[in-house]
């Protein structure tokens, strides 16, 4: 598993708009990556929509939102928009990237294989990993206090 202090592995998604979005493309911001199982699911849904509730309070401590889910671009297109969420949703439809963060679950529900694990990191501008949690209940959510509390000294 990732930890704090090691380098973000890079990585190449789509986002909601087809457009190739890379960790590396943030250089010189502060990146709070949340891996989320499934686009609309009831825990996932209000996850995220808690990050779009503070979205203000990220922008303030110079770090951007990125969720990242092995659905298609094309369902999280949909439920982008339907959840109003600002921040770009990556299709990690091929897992390399949850694989690559440890994040993805060998068997979810309903015996799905490959699912991402709800996780979250938080780079910073150099590409170095400052928070990593790794949630194997898909139930829960991240600490977003302590994920507030790495990024306010990293301003």
């Amino acid at each position: 598993m990732l930890q704090a202090g090691q380098s973000a592995p890079d990585f190449k998604l789509f986002n909601t708009e087809k457009k190739e979005i890379s960790l590396s493309d943030y250089t010189g911001k502060n990146v709070v990556i949340l891996f989320f199982p499934l686009a609309f699911t009831s825990v996932c849904t209000a996850e995220l929509c808690e990050m779009r509730d503070n979205i203000s309070v990220y922008a303030g401590l110079n770090a951007v939102v990125l969720g990242i889910s092995v659905d298609s671009p094309f369902t999280l297109a949909k439920f982008r928009e339907e959840q109003n969420l600002p921040f770009d949703l990556l299709s990690d439809f091929n897992k390399d990237v949850s694989a690559a963060y440890g994040s993805l679950y060998e068997t979810f529900v309903m015996n799905m294989k490959g699912v991402s694990k709800r996780s979250a990191f938080v780079v910073d501008s150099n590409g170095i990993i400052q928070y990593a949690e790794v949630l194997e209940n898909a139930g829960s959510v991240p600490d977003f206090a302590a994920i507030q509390a790495t990024l306010a000294p990293l301003n």
